[in-house]
């Protein structure tokens, strides 16, 4: 399950003009990449939720090919309402949920295997940090036993939830039609000594919900590349301007004079330098921190 239905107001005006999971980070929208990383871990079932711009996230998935199904939400209902509106399409059994706006490298098939091996009701990704910090903790034994200010025993060490996890069958149950899964589900079955589980998540992650973090995703497509910059297919470059960790979408273009540094210029725009953090979207000059 994809949780896509938010309406994107930290990212705007970007998500006037895209649905926020279908920002382009590096090659290819942010659904994309969260779709190859549910297929490399043997996730054949996808639904994605969808509000704010529904007919962009529709029409993605016609174009994508890999069967994905939409859930379309006249009105907002939650993480946990969009969950349960979603029950017939995503059947029975455990489910992966993920946040359709974060990028992880997370490996979805052991994240599952490790779910089942430890008969929990659900299973958390987690980036662990130090005792009492972040919004989770976990104790020795792997299990989570503080989320947000709820704490039910001492824990080991603390942790930040990536927002990408297991929820199993049985809590599936009792996910109510509107409201928060952390809220509702997840911390009141803590409180009643249900068995949550941490999956340890030791690498960074990046959640495109605003203008600074959505341009920090871009350099780090970079950096796992190896790459200084990027230009995509069809893209120009006027030879009086210098690319500086920048990535140019595909049919963009860069003119003036100078530098574009830590730019994206999204497919079929026209950046003029010098520029420097900055998005560029038909027409639009948006600046980190704007």
């Amino acid at each position: 399950m994809l949780l896509a239905a938010g309406l994107g107001s930290r990212l705007r005006p970007l998500t006037d003009l895209c649905a926020k999971p279908l920002v382009p980070v590096g090659d290819r929208p942010v659904l994309a990449h969260i779709l190859d990383r549910l297929r490399d871990g043997g996730v054949e079932r996808v639904v994605v939720n969808a509000h704010h711009r529904a007919g962009d996230v529709t029409a993605f998935a016609r174009r994508d090919g890999r069967g994905i199904l939409v859930s379309e939400e006249e009105e907002l209902l939650g993480t946990a309402g969009g969950v349960a509106r979603a029950k017939d399409m995503l059947g029975s059994g455990d489910v992966v949920v993920w946040n359709a706006d974060i990028l992880a490298r997370v490996d979805v098939g052991l994240l599952v295997r490790a779910h089942k091996a430890a008969a929990a009701e659900a299973t958390l990704v987690v980036r662990p940090r130090a005792v009492g910090q972040g919004n989770v903790g976990v104790d020795a034994a792997g299990r989570i036993v503080r989320l947000r200010a709820q704490r039910v025993a001492d824990e080991a060490h603390g942790g930040e939830f990536v927002p990408v996890h297991v929820l199993g069958a049985g809590l599936r149950q009792r996910v109510p039609e509107r409201g928060c899964l952390i809220g509702d589900v997840y911390i009141p079955a803590l409180v009643r000594g249900a068995t949550i589980r941490a999956f340890t998540h030791d690498l960074p992650w990046h959640d495109v919900g605003s203008v600074g973090s959505y341009l920090a995703a871009n350099l780090a497509w970079l950096d796992d590349r190896h790459l200084e910059s990027w230009v995509g297919d069809g893209a120009r470059v006027q030879g009086t301007v210098g690319l500086a960790r920048t990535l140019l979408g595909s049919g963009a273009s860069a003119v003036g004079a100078g530098a574009l540094a830590r730019c994206v210029v999204w497919p079929g725009c026209t950046a003029t330098a010098p520029l420097a953090d900055a998005v560029v979207a038909d027409g639009l000059i948006v600046r980190a921190g704007a």
